[in-house]
């Protein structure tokens, strides 16, 4: 165990008070700048963006208020000059938007026919490759810089029940050609998709809600997968070991009061990840792997050993839920969160490189 005195800290750097309700905040790979998106009271659409100065944080770039413009609207970054963000929005169209220096073009592109809950850009070496969540099902895909048609190998997938996907992540992305699609649904069910084979490779149910996906780790083998959610539980799978029967271990860790909102990996340390809650509280955990992380049951056949967690650090930041998080993928410890109290926070968490 950490002795007290040695545990990370959970630092308020910075608090700036807007006048939307806020979804979800980015940072902008190499630089001190992040993005903010939100929706006004009378339901436009926000996309701010923020440069931190010493104490404070000064707005740089301000979008228009636009009817029905990200109103759900998580991004994503996809390179590190002259960052492409995409965006989800509630009229069943999602937007990308370049951000060179201090400039911001939208380009907004008529997808589905519902609600885009959340959408995902994956880094690939190969060919990008861009699902848009769908209300009812994972069944097109569109290409950036490409005319919005179905990818055609999406389209001979089996189509997934009416339940709307909250909630999507890439992973096991290691070459050219390996990779995985995993997808979490407000009934529980969390569905495993390998997209070289174009089948669904294993399934799931959590019996709870699920608000959140993450890999530790998307460019690697897929290693681990946390699921966040409803009823203050986060689920920690090792991905490394399919057993024919019992499929992927994994242990379940009760860690707010109510809803898990997301769970965010650090960058420079895939074994420590922050987890949100509905009460206004983060969490700061540390994954520690089993001696041994495959064994073999009495038919011979390999399963895998899930590992344990541990809280390092937790703090109550508002008395509304924490909607989003994100770590500086440059700087350590340093990370900004979302709440539903209108409030932005810069935050720092210290003595991250003692673990």
């Amino acid at each position: 165990p950490i002795n007290t005195m040695e545990k990370p800290q959970i630092i308020a750097h910075v608090q700036k008070s807007l006048n939307y309700t806020l979804y979800d905040c980015k940072w902008l790979p190499g630089t001190a700048r992040f993005a903010v998106v939100g929706s006004h009271p009378r339901g436009t659409g926000a996309l701010q963006m923020y440069e931190i100065a010493q104490r404070r944080c000064d707005q740089l770039n301000w979008t228009p208020k636009r009817p029905n413009l990200l109103n759900v609207a998580p991004l994503a970054p996809r390179y590190p000059v002259g960052v492409t963000w995409q965006l989800g929005i509630s009229m069943a169209s999602y937007t990308y938007g370049m951000l060179t220096s201090r400039k911001c073009q939208l380009i907004s592109v008529k997808a589905h026919q519902e609600i885009v809950n959340t959408r995902l850009m994956q880094l690939a070496r190969a060919r990008q490759k861009s699902p848009q969540d769908l209300g009812m099902a994972l069944s097109e895909c569109g290409i950036p810089g490409s005319p919005m048609t179905p990818w055609p190998a999406w389209s001979r997938m089996i189509r997934l029940r009416l339940e709307t996907a909250g909630c999507v992540a890439f992973g096991d992305a290691f070459n050219s050609t390996e990779r995985c699609l995993v997808s979490g649904y407000d009934n529980g069910d969390l569905k495993l998709f390998d997209l070289r084979a174009m089948a669904l490779r294993w399934e799931t149910n959590l019996k709870n809600g699920i608000c959140g996906l993450e890999f530790d780790r998307r460019d690697i083998p897929a290693n681990k997968l946390v699921a966040s959610t409803l009823e203050g539980k986060f689920h920690v799978f090792d991905m490394r070991t399919q057993h024919p029967n019992k499929g992927f271990a994994s242990l379940t860790e009760r860690a707010h009061k109510s809803t898990v909102w997301c769970a965010r990996h650090l960058p420079q340390n895939r074994d420590v990840f922050m987890t949100c809650g509905g009460s206004g509280g983060l969490c700061l955990w540390q994954y520690s792997y089993p001696t041994a992380r495959v064994a073999k049951d009495s038919d011979g056949l390999d399963y895998g050993v899930a590992g344990t967690v541990a809280l390092l650090q937790n703090v109550t930041l508002s008395t509304q839920p924490v909607a989003s998080f994100d770590w500086s993928p440059d700087k350590l410890g340093l990370g900004i969160c979302a709440s539903f109290d209108q409030c932005l926070r810069v935050l720092i968490v210290t003595k991250l490189n003692r673990l």
